[in-house]
């Protein structure tokens, strides 16, 4: 359960950001969403290796 302490004076938009930023950090979304529907280990495995390439390559072009 994700708790945000409004301060007094506060805007609500700024407690929401700051609830938004917990709620991410926390990974449930990201989690049922891999829930949803089952993924084979060397399938994961798979785009895993893909990101990992994609990351380096991004990385060696801004050197």
């Amino acid at each position: 359960m994700i708790i945000v302490n409004v301060k007094e004076g506060e805007s609500l938009d700024r407690a929401l950001k700051r609830f938004k930023k917990k709620f991410e950090k926390t990974g449930v979304l990201r989690e049922l969403r891999s829930r949803q529907a089952y993924e084979k280990k060397s399938v994961t495995r798979r785009t895993q290796i893909k990101k990992a390439i994609y990351k380096q390559s991004l990385n060696q072009e801004t050197v």
